[in-house]
C-alpha cells in the first residue's frame, strides 16, 4: 500500500496565523530519518519563528520572486499576493549543510553533492510528515538567489554552511488540493 501522504502533498502558499510549535520537533525527527551519504548527517535545521525573522524572510522571498519573474505585470500581481499574506508562514525551516562534515579533500565536490542529496531527502521526509500532521509546506527556491542566500545564512549565524532549502510551514488557509502532474508516467520513464 502506498504512503497516502505522497499523493496528498502539495505546495501551500497561504497559512493560518496559528502556531505550530508542538509539531516542529516531529517534523525534524522525520527529516533526520532520511538516508544520509556516508552516514555524515551534516545537515542543520534552523527554525525561524520569531516575528522579526519571519517578516525578514517574507521580504527576502518577495525580493527573490521579483528578481525571478521580472515582468512588470507579473511582479505587480505577486506584490499584491504577498500583501495578502502569500508565503507568510508561522514558521520557516532552513535546511543547511555543514561543509566541515565532508570526509575527503579528494572527493570534496562529490561528497558535497551527496550531502545536498541527503538534505533533499530529509526535506521530503519533513514535508510528508507535515501532511500527516495536517500542516502545509512549500519549498522556496528563490531563497538561493545571490544576496538572499547570504542574508538567510547570516540570520541563522551559519555563514560557512550551504543553504539547501527554505521551507514555509503552517496550517493551510484552505483545504489542500494536490495538483495533477503535467507529465505522465510514460513521458518521464525510460526503460533500458
Amino acid at each position: 500500500m502506498a504512503c497516502r501522504e505522497i499523493y496528498e502533498r502539495t505546495s501551500i502558499r497561504f497559512y493560518k496565523n496559528k502556531p505550530i510549535d508542538d509539531k516542529i520537533e516531529k517534523l525534524i525527527e522525520a527529516a533526520i530519518r532520511a538516508p544520509t551519504a556516508s552516514g555524515l548527517e551534516n545537515w542543520i535545521f534552523v527554525v525561524f519563528k520569531s516575528e522579526g525573522a519571519r517578516k525578514k524572510l517574507h521580504e527576502l522571498i518577495l525580493r527573490g520572486h521579483i528578481e525571478y519573474y521580472r515582468e512588470k505585470s507579473r511582479v505587480e500581481k505577486l506584490k499584491k499576493k504577498f500583501e495578502e499574506g502569500m508565503f507568510f508562514a508561522p514558521c520557516y525551516i532552513g535546511v543547511f549543510i555543514e561543509r566541515k562534515g565532508i570526509l575527503s579533500k579528494e572527493y570534496e565536490e562529490l561528497e558535497l553533492k551527496w550531502a545536498i542529496e541527503s538534505a533533499a531527502m530529509a526535506i521530503q521526509n519533513l514535508m510528508l510528515k507535515a501532511v500527516e500532521l495536517k500542516l502545509g509546506t512549500c519549498y522556496i527556491g528563490v531563497a538561493n538567489f545571490p544576496g538572499i542566500e547570504e542574508e538567510i545564512k547570516e540570520m541563522a549565524s551559519l555563514k560557512d554552511c550551504f543553504l539547501v532549502g527554505l521551507i514555509s510551514v503552517g496550517y493551510p488557509e484552505e483545504k489542500p488540493e494536490p495538483r495533477k502532474r503535467r507529465k505522465s508516467i510514460e513521458e518521464v520513464i525510460k526503460w533500458v
